[in-house]
């Protein structure tokens, strides 16, 4: 690929994961729904190598319960940083990295491209985190 054609879908890419973070702060539900791909999982893993998945419907389920109840997923994505963004074959992928409760968190998004090479719908978003314990016992709970 062409340097200008990679620093144009980083671009892109970069673009999108803004548009998604955003509308992940105002829980625009409608926008969430439309980037979230029908196949898209977030697959967790902690450093202790344990993992959950959650679906797009546990996702828009959550954003909807929060929206529904006045509150929100946070008040600013300014600690954002994109370490690296690219493409393979018909796929997108940035890396996003950011901290939370003093924590830095790793995130692994993966896009589906159309034809132009532009980022169309969220496939998939591995997240690596310090201990997924509190959301393995809220999945128990649920059950």
């Amino acid at each position: 690929m062409h340097l200008d054609t990679e620093q144009a879908l980083e671009q892109r890419l970069i673009a999108r994961m803004r548009t998604y973070l955003e509308a992940g702060l105002v829980l625009d539900t409608e926008l969430l729904d439309a980037l979230y791909d029908p196949e898209f999982e977030n697959v967790r893993v902690d450093q202790e190598g344990r993992t959950v998945v959650l679906t797009k419907r546990h996702f828009m389920d959550r954003f909807r319960a929060l929206k529904q109840s006045g509150q929100s997923v946070g008040d600013s994505v300014d600690d954002v940083t994109f370490p690296s963004a690219g493409s393979s074959g018909d796929l997108g992928s940035v890396v996003m990295r950011r901290v939370k409760g003093g924590e830095p968190v790793l995130y692994h998004f993966l896009w589906r491209l159309d034809a132009s090479g532009a980022p169309t719908t969220l496939l998939r978003e591995y997240t690596f985190e310090r201990d997924l314990s509190r959301l393995l016992a809220m999945m128990a709970a649920a059950r």
